[in-house]
């Protein structure tokens, strides 16, 4: 079968779609498929179309529809469709109505939809395959000299992503806390930012867009992983750290808590940098605590199977019946 997977930025891009996109062609082509990646829709001879972003995507979703309209057409939903666009965007709106199916990455999405749509909505959990062999390091104790904390996030605005420095600023002297930030600049004035984060906040220290080894290494290393967020359709973030057996402090917004759990206990509200501090302090100085962080994450490894998500897809495209 010929799939087309189309995103509204280049597929090979920083951003998160594009991740899931090329993680999306993987298993499809592991099924047997035909694959092409597509920054939007232009006319191509598809049997299937996967589109993520259902507002931005809209004209390939239209195009799409009106070039095939008896071909099977899955929008996949971001965090900015769930939690900012579709209370307010027509072609959002427009895109669900036109899709097949509706894919979102964690249950907590079903409530953003108008009950008419909830029909077609699948949940496909993203999956998480470490490029090294992680032994779980957190088991091990951490050095008495530091505690050390993991932000992974690009730095863009919807990412809140200097929550954790501005948190790290309040800790007391005693505190053996140091942050280390993951993730590219998006824009020269975020750059600026955490370069002077990094030269006047001694706990935290931004490293830049690193390669994914380096990346899984440091979160592997970390007694925690922050996730500041204000909106997530589901993060890959929280797969990783997850499976990798590190324990979350992440902002209470619908796309973590559909991941995470209701009674998760590692929340805190969004942009409450006072919140985030406290939890810092506990999670340092009270091992029981973390140890039930632990626990609830290690409870939620098996949604992130490689295996899973695989066999979601395959039963997505045999009940479309293509």
């Amino acid at each position: 079968m010929r799939i087309g997977i189309v995103t509204p930025s280049p597929p090979r891009s920083h951003y998160g779609n594009s991740i899931t996109a090329l993680r999306w062609a993987r298993i499809l082509k592991g099924l047997g498929h035909r694959v092409r990646l597509a920054q939007g829709y232009k006319g191509e001879r598809y049997d299937l179309m996967i589109a993520l972003h259902a507002r931005r995507s809209y004209s390939s979703v239209r195009g799409f529809h009106r070039d095939y309209p008896d071909r099977p057409l899955v929008v996949a939903l971001t965090g900015t469709d769930l939690y900012r666009d579709l209370p307010r965007s027509r072609t959002a709106q427009e895109s669900l109505k036109l899709a097949t199916r509706i894919v979102a990455l964690q249950p907590m999405a079903r409530r953003e939809l108008q009950p008419p749509l909830r029909k077609k909505l699948r949940i496909i959990y993203q999956s998480v395959t470490p490029t090294i062999k992680i032994r779980r390091i957190s088991a091990v104790p951490q050095s008495p000299r530091n505690f050390d904390v993991c932000v992974i996030a690009h730095l863009r605005a919807i990412k809140d992503p200097f929550r954790a420095a501005l948190a790290a600023r309040r800790l007391p002297s005693s505190s053996r806390l140091r942050i280390f930030h993951l993730g590219a600049a998006m824009t020269k004035a975020m750059a600026r930012r955490a370069r002077r984060e990094t030269g006047i906040n001694p706990r935290y220290h931004w490293l830049g867009d690193r390669p994914r080894r380096y990346v899984e290494r440091t979160l592997a290393r970390s007694a925690l992983c922050v996730l500041s967020s204000g909106a997530e359709g589901g993060a890959n973030v929280l797969g990783e750290a997850i499976v990798a057996g590190v324990p979350l402090l992440a902002s209470r917004i619908p796309g973590s808590v559909g991941i995470l759990g209701e009674e998760y206990s590692g929340y805190f509200s969004v942009g409450n940098t006072e919140e985030l501090a406290r939890l810092f302090i506990r999670t340092e100085t009270d091992p029981k605590f973390l140890a039930r962080l632990r626990s609830q994450c290690a409870k939620l490894a098996p949604l992130f199977s490689p295996v899973r998500e695989r066999d979601a897809w395959r039963r997505l495209i045999e009940e479309l019946g293509t």
